[in-house]
């Protein structure tokens, strides 16, 4: 039996991650939701293939630096409003695997705020190079 593409990641990548990235977005369809910002969870997991992430000199040029997601989130969101959390997702895992270290990436957002009696409502993506979008 072939090992899944899961289990291959798993044995010959390093997973980053930045969990629970809280950021203020001008986001939503909805008209109460345009012209404000709302609280927006990030959680963005990286997998990079061992050989391109295992430092031998321990130095940060070596991996791929965590200041690279925070730039491509913050980037986008500085682009204007956007409608779906759907669009933002799928835009910001195409920034993130055109990295050239990056072979497979899941992020998820969440809007928090939006409903009294759940801890918040979302969307999650998960791509590898050469997956069809």
């Amino acid at each position: 039996m072939s090992p899944s593409m899961f289990d291959t990641l798993a044995l010959e990548c390093r997973r980053l991650f930045l969990r629970d990235h809280v950021v203020p977005v001008r986001i939503g369809a909805h008209d109460f939701e345009k012209g404000v910002t709302q609280r927006l969870v990030f959680n963005v997991e990286l997998f990079v293939p061992l050989a391109n992430s295992t430092p031998k000199a321990d130095k940060l040029d070596e991996v791929v630096d965590y200041d690279f997601v925070r730039e491509v989130i913050a980037a986008r969101i500085a682009q204007g409003h956007i409608e779906l959390q759907e669009t933002l997702c799928d835009e910001l895992v195409q920034l993130l695997l055109a990295h050239p270290q990056v072979r497979a990436v899941r992020l998820s957002t969440q809007k928090p705020d939006v409903y009294p009696d759940c801890a918040g409502v979302g969307v999650e993506v998960f791509r590898m190079k050469g997956m069809n979008a």
